[in-house]
Order: C-alpha cells, then sequence, then structure tokens
C-alpha cells in the first residue's frame, strides 16, 4: 500500500497517534518537561488512558504487569537522566521476565546530547545505561524518521524473544513538526520458524518415549492450546512458576511448580524423554542446576543463546514454543503409546508435594486456602511481591486459572507488588485483582497505593506484616547463628496511612477471619487493604529460609 504523506504534525502528537493506532489503550508515567510534549498530546487525542505513578520504577512494573495480563504491549513514558535511571531496577525485572514493553525516555536537546554539558537532566551516557537493562535501545534523531523508529521499536519489543526496548526522544525532537502519514500499519512481530528436519527429529524421540514430559516455562505462555494437546496425546507436563497454568492447574497428568520436592526428583528421573519449552532453568527452581532431570533432554527456545546455557542438553531446537509444538503436534499420532502408571507417579508427587507444603504452613493454611480457592473459581489475578508467603504457599498452592492471570517478582526484587497490581488490574477488564504483598516492600513503593486510590482501580491488596524482613529473619536464624541484623523495620501504621489517603483497611488478627475479609474486599468497589498482623497470628508452622540449595532431592 502506498503511503500518502500530508498535514504535518508535532512529533509529540505522531507518538501519540501512532501508539493508539497499535491499540495501546493504556500508558504508565511521569510527567517532566522533557515529555510533556507526549503527555499533552496523549491529553488532547484522548484515545490512552494516562496513568500518572508516583515513581518511574511503579511506572514500568506497572506497564510490566499490563503486559503479562493483557498479553499485549506495556507502554511507559519517563524523564531524562535521573527519571530514566528510576526506572531501571524495575526495567530489570521486566528484562527477566520477558515482558513486552516499550520504555519512551526523553533526553535533552540534540545540540547538547551526549557532550556532558551539564544540562538539567542530563546523563551523557544514558543510552548505554538503557542498553543494560533492555532488549535493544532506539533513539529518534530526526522528526521525519520518527513514526518508523516507533514502529521498529515497539515490533522489537513483541517479537519473540520479547522484552524491554528503551527508546530516546530529545525533547526538541519532540516539538519538531514531521507529515503524518496516512496509513499506520500494526507492528510486526517477527517468529523463529523451527526447521522441519529438527521437527521430525523431535517427533522421532516423542514416538519412542514410553514416559514423555513437557517442563514449561513462561516462553511457552503462548502456546498454551498446542501443550494441552500433547498432554491428551500422552504428555505429563511440570511448570516453572512462570509457566504455571499454561495447562490446567488441576490435570492430575501436571506437577505444577511442585518441581523442586523428592517426589518430582524421582518423577524425573523416571521419564525417558523430557522437553524444556521456553523455560531458562533458573537456579532457585533447580537447586542451582543441580537437580537431576530427565534424559534425554531436549530445549526448545525462541532465544537461541538459552540452548545448552544451565544444563548440557541432548538436542536443542530453535523456534517459537507455539509454532513448534504445533509442529511437533503435526508429526506425532493422535495417541501416543505411553506407560499409563507414570500419571499415577506426577497424580501422586503432586498430592504428596501440596500435602508437605500445608505441614509447614501453620496458622496461614487459613489464609492460604481462602486465597486459593476464590482466586482461581473466580479466575482472578493474583500478584505477589517477594514475601514468605509468596515464596511458600503463593508462588505454587494458590491455583491460577490462565497462564496471564499470574504476575510476581520473577527476579526477586521487593517492593514490586503494589505497582504491579495496578498495572495488572488496568489491563483485567473489570476483574479484582488480589494481591499479596510483604510490609517491607509495601513500603519501597508507598506511593503507589495512592495511585490505585486515584484510579479507583479494583485490588485487595493482602499486606503480610511481620514487622520485618521476615525472610532475612530466618536465614540468620539459620545460617547466622540467630543474629538478627538489619532486618527489623520501623512500621507505619497502615491502618492511619489508608485513612489518609482514601484507601479501605481491614486488620486482621486471627487466621480464621481471613476468608471472610477477602470476601467482603472481593465484593468492594475500588481499592482496599487487608492488613495480616503476622506478629498477632504466630510464626509459620516451618520457618522458610530462602530457595532450596545443595544437592538435588534434600532430604526425604
Amino acid at each position: 500500500m502506498s503511503v500518502v504523506l500530508h498535514t504535518e504534525e508535532p512529533v509529540g502528537d505522531l507518538v501519540a497517534h501512532t501508539l493508539a493506532e497499535a491499540g495501546i489503550t493504556h500508558a504508565f508515567g511521569v510527567i517532566s518537561i522533557h515529555n510533556m510534549p507526549i503527555l499533552d498530546a496523549i491529553h488532547r487525542q484522548g484515545r490512552i488512558v494516562f496513568v500518572p505513578a508516583r515513581s518511574e520504577a511503579g511506572a514500568i512494573n506497572m506497564a510490566d504487569a499490563f503486559a503479562r495480563v493483557s498479553q499485549g504491549l506495556g507502554v511507559a513514558i519517563t524523564s531524562t537522566g535521573t527519571a530514566a535511571g528510576n526506572a531501571c531496577g524495575s526495567q530489570v525485572e521486566a528484562l527477566t521476565a520477558g515482558s513486552p514493553i516499550l520504555h519512551i525516555t526523553s533526553q535533552i536537546d540534540t545540540p547538547y546530547m551526549d557532550r556532558d554539558r551539564a544540562a538539567i537532566h542530563d546523563v551523557p551516557r544514558q543510552f548505554d545505561m538503557l542498553k543494560a537493562v533492555s532488549k535493544s535501545v532506539y533513539r529518534i534523531w530526526d522528526a521525519r524518521g520518527a513514526v518508523a523508529t516507533l514502529q521498529a521499536a515497539m515490533s522489537a519489543a513483541l517479537s519473540a524473544p520479547s522484552g524491554p526496548v528503551s527508546l530516546e526522544i530529545p525533547v526538541d525532537v519532540q516539538r519538531m513538526k514531521a507529515p503524518v502519514p496516512a496509513f499506520i500499519p500494526t507492528p510486526a512481530i517477527a517468529r523463529v520458524e523451527p526447521s522441519q528436519a529438527a521437527l521430525n527429529q523431535l517427533a522421532s524421540l516423542v514416538r519412542a518415549a514410553k514416559r514423555p514430559m513437557l517442563w514449561l516455562g513462561g516462553g511457552a505462555r503462548g502456546a498454551s492450546q498446542e501443550a494441552c494437546q500433547l498432554m491428551e496425546r500422552g504428555f505429563c507436563v511440570v511448570t516453572s512458576t512462570q509457566g504455571r497454568a499454561i495447562v490446567p492447574e488441576t490435570d492430575p497428568r501436571s506437577l505444577g511448580a511442585f518441581n523442586m520436592t523428592p517426589e518430582a526428583q524421582d518423577v524425573f528421573e523416571s521419564c525417558d524423554l523430557m522437553i524444556v519449552v521456553g523455560s531458562r532453568l533458573r537456579g532457585n527452581e533447580t537447586r542451582n542446576n543441580l537437580l537431576r532431570l530427565g534424559k534425554p533432554l531436549v530445549q526448545i527456545d525462541a532465544d537461541a543463546s538459552q540452548g545448552g546455557r544451565n544444563y548440557a542438553v541432548d538436542f536443542f531446537l530453535h523456534g517459537d514454543a507455539k509454532m513448534t509444538l504445533a509442529g511437533l503436534l503435526n508429526a506425532l499420532p493422535d495417541r501416543l503409546s505411553v506407560d499409563p502408571a507414570f500419571m499415577t507417579q506426577v497424580t501422586q508427587a503432586r498430592s504428596k508435594g501440596e500435602v508437605a507444603l500445608q505441614a509447614t504452613l501453620g496458622p496461614y493454611r487459613a489464609v492460604a486456602d481462602a486465597m486459593r480457592q476464590r482466586v482461581f473459581d473466580q479466575a482472578l489475578p493474583f500478584v505477589r511481591d517477594v514475601t514468605i508467603s509468596n515464596s511458600t504457599f503463593g508462588n505454587r498452592y494458590v491455583l491460577l486459572a490462565e497462564p496471564r492471570l499470574g504476575v510476581h517478582a520473577l527476579g526477586g526484587g521487593i517492593g514490586q507488588g503494589a505497582a504491579m497490581a495496578l498495572g495488572a488490574a488496568m489491563a483485567a477488564g473489570g476483574k479484582r485483582v488480589v494481591a499479596m504483598i510483604g510490609d517491607g516492600g509495601a513500603q519501597l513503593n508507598l506511593g503507589e497505593f495512592a495511585t490505585a486510590v486515584d484510579q479507583n482501580a479494583p485490588i485487595v491488596f493482602v499486606l503480610m506484616n511481620d514487622q520485618a524482613y521476615g525472610v532475612i529473619s530466618n536465614i540468620q536464624d539459620a545460617q547466622y547463628e540467630g543474629r538478627r541484623v538489619y532486618c527489623r523495620l520501623t512500621t507505619p501504621d497502615f491502618g492511619l496511612f489508608a485513612r489518609s489517603i482514601g484507601l479501605a483497611h481491614e486488620r486482621v488478627q486471627h487466621a480464621q477471619d481471613f476468608a471472610a475479609a477477602l470476601d467482603r474486599g472481593l465484593s468492594a468497589q475500588g481499592p482496599c487493604m487487608i492488613e495480616i498482623d503476622m506478629n498477632a497470628i504466630g510464626p509459620f508452622a516451618v520457618a522458610f529460609g530462602g530457595p532450596p540449595a545443595g544437592a538435588a532431592g534434600g532430604a526425604r
């Protein structure tokens, strides 16, 4: 199609228009003198909802969660220098999770860029800083290249392996005028097509297997239909935390994310083919790669650099997860000849894993069960920050109805849950979001609770308050002779804080009262906070002391 150029508009207007034409409905950020031309255009055009975050870090977390839940592109808009730097920690999380984010940031006027002239907001090596935390970085040098460069940045973020892409737009370029294209295409998404020869080789391995198993990671989230079909033909399944609910978590052929129990180790050793799809086999889910996985071991990934990185594999297949599994299905019979005892072993391993976990919870079993039932039955987004409660039961026991509904801080950084909840809520189509966060993490992004109030966001914040970095305390007890240093926190009165910003608040001091409080929160309008007084309720039955370490299988 030929492109007809007619009227001219400032680049800020072109950016707002192009984003809207690409289907962007929400953007998150903090207004500044260096991004005003874009944000003023977004306001005037009225096609995108802009959510003013309290920090650039929060804005990126919001865009990240929005991308995960919407299964589309998240957009964050920040300013230059320190503002772009504030965003970097949260962008590391998006990079770890492979979240498709477009981070539009600004630059000082082009005559002064990269020259260390001490202009306001100037960071001479901002491009290098962003490069370290981005899949790729672009800069718009000239007004006439604005739309094409923006299109390229969006395509890069969405193309596998997806990830955050940064785009610098100098403030003087934002004000320059350029012709308005008559037609703006949607971003092109590149996918890695597997070779037919490789598919045929993989199909031969599958046909010979009697106890085949899939390990599904976050990179397989778009291949849910294909993974389920393989399970129907005879595969059993285990998932990473990021790969949860790609196949139904209630299916007896799935271990879910109970991937490091002694029983799971037995399953892996008894399977005669393991295919890892879209997973980095992260250290904290493989006992620092000491977990013994099934053999032969096959890896499928759209990122060729991941092949054999954490485990020596017998066969690496470079390809998009959905396309590769679809191609594999086409090369297989409708039903595989498998050992029915394998499914029984998987079912029993999952059951034993859940029972063992329940025994560690003590009084918090009531909290976990209430969340488990409501989050799954009502198909709610479930957002988790890094807390003891998430590491014990949130990451594997509270069931998810769909893979896109699980949002957690994959990179292990605390304080991101409140902002992520808001991004998830903007993408959830009116469903209420359950967000489990800790008191320590909550204080890192305290202002984003006010953002939730501003947006009247449908969020139930479940605040697990032990007035400490609880997991740090447990590690110090176990490994440092009980020297609890730097982990106790002066914690605000969250009830008073909530009232000061108009956030509904309820404190729970008995675990058995939580289910009713959660029901009240789920039936409320707008955001609310349920504060669980962990000091009043008491400790877990078994102290959680961080990710498992040591030899695979652990103590039986």
